[in-house]
């Protein structure tokens, strides 16, 4: 969501400007059933405003809504300028043949989406109603409520959109390596206490590695690699597989 925070910030600069081309080589890229036929409602549109639910970017305008997703390895690029140049998970080159997706604008230049593995996608009036609120927008009491529904691992719990929408892999292991809780525990079994421990991170990290620029900016992340040691305590730090995702902790200070 760090990222995706910072592409609505870049597309904060259309606001106001009128879409004059909509270029979708890539009929993959196109979800929801949206067709490169249908895109061109957006010719001659005004943007009128951005939104971001969790990892969800949102240009509404004056004739239809549309969403954007980045997944892993999807870039931003307003008029050439790329607000963040590199991803953990990424190609460091650049290369046309991955421009997925591009809006020209009247004042503003070209938008493109670059997306060298083609995880993300396009798509016109994304429906919402799966997502949960987004990580910031969730209050203590909310979200210890929702911790002690579900049975699921803390972390896998984090991970799952329809409950938190805006927490990947990486910002998941650095608020419970923060917080001090085992990833594997299950969400349910969180005490209250440390249910707005948890929150209080949360909202921390997300604060400070989105100031830092990414969610590969983390503590515990110069450490995410076998063998390695906890940067807190010295501990050799655990590697499983938890929601599906590689998870790093460390069993001396998470419980």
């Amino acid at each position: 969501m760090l990222e995706i925070e910072t592409y609505r910030r870049t597309a904060d600069h259309v606001v106001g400007d009128r879409i004059t081309r909509v270029g979708a080589p890539d009929a993959w890229y196109l979800k929801g059933g949206t067709t490169a036929d249908e895109l061109g409602v957006l010719v001659g549109a005004t943007v009128t405003g951005t939104r971001r639910i969790g990892k969800l970017l949102l240009l509404d305008s004056d004739t239809v809504t549309l969403g954007l997703r980045f997944g892993m390895t999807g870039r931003l690029v307003l008029a050439g300028a790329a607000p963040i140049e590199r991803l953990e998970y990424s190609s460091h080159r650049t290369d046309p043949a991955w421009i997925r997706f591009t809006l020209a604008f009247e004042r503003s230049g070209d938008l493109e989406i670059v997306d060298p593995r083609r995880l993300g996608g396009v798509e016109l009036e994304p429906d919402t109603s799966h997502l949960g609120p987004d990580a910031l927008a969730l209050g203590p009491a909310a979200l210890r409520d929702r911790l002690g529904a579900s049975r699921a691992p803390v972390k896998a719990f984090l991970l799952d959109q329809s409950r938190v929408a805006g927490i990947g892999n990486l910002l998941a292991d650095e608020m419970l390596w923060r917080a001090g809780l085992d990833p594997a525990r299950p969400a349910a079994s969180l005490t209250p206490a440390e249910a707005r421990r948890l929150h209080r991170h949360m909202r921390a990290t997300i604060e400070e590695l989105g100031a830092r620029g990414g969610s590969h900016t983390g503590d515990l992340h110069v450490a995410r690699a076998r063998g390695a040691t906890c940067p807190r305590d010295g501990a050799p730090l655990d590697r499983r597989t938890i929601g599906g995702r590689t998870t790093y902790s460390c069993p001396r200070h998470q419980r």
